[in-house]
């Protein structure tokens, strides 16, 4: 199975939302079946076959995800995150304060779905290929 270290090494090549695509790929062929990374400190779960988990560490001091949910802003966010003009770090100030608390990747789906802090759905797309 596959490692946390494995897959760090992998998004490190993830400089922008631009990369994602790549990432996505790579640690398909080691074996991710999907993950949920949460925005408050960036900590990720990963699933495999057979109800393998690993989990990472948080990545940055907590930060408060908004109560209220501003969908339209995220998305603003997020396209300007998927062409390359913010960091990761600031992408996830950007979903806390629009009340974004979590996200699902799909490597079946290949979907990623973002959630807010009641549970909602979002937004939901697709993973280019």
């Amino acid at each position: 199975m596959f490692t946390v270290e494995q897959i760090e090494k992998a998004h490190e090549k993830v400089k922008s939302g631009a990369d994602f695509p790549k990432y996505i790929q790579e640690i398909k062929l080691m074996g991710v079946i999907a993950f949920e990374t949460w925005v408050t400190d960036s900590h990720t779960v990963y699933f495999g076959e057979n109800d393998f988990q690993t989990h990472s560490l948080p990545q940055y001091e907590n930060l408060t995800i908004a109560d209220d949910t501003d969908g339209e802003k995220f998305v603003r966010y997020l396209k300007s995150h998927q062409q390359g003009e913010t960091d990761y770090f600031t992408f996830c100030r950007h979903c806390a304060v629009t009340g974004i608390e979590k996200w699902f990747v799909s490597l079946h789906a290949m979907t990623c779905t973002y959630y807010d802090k009641a549970g909602n759905e979002i937004l939901v797309e697709s993973i280019p290929q």
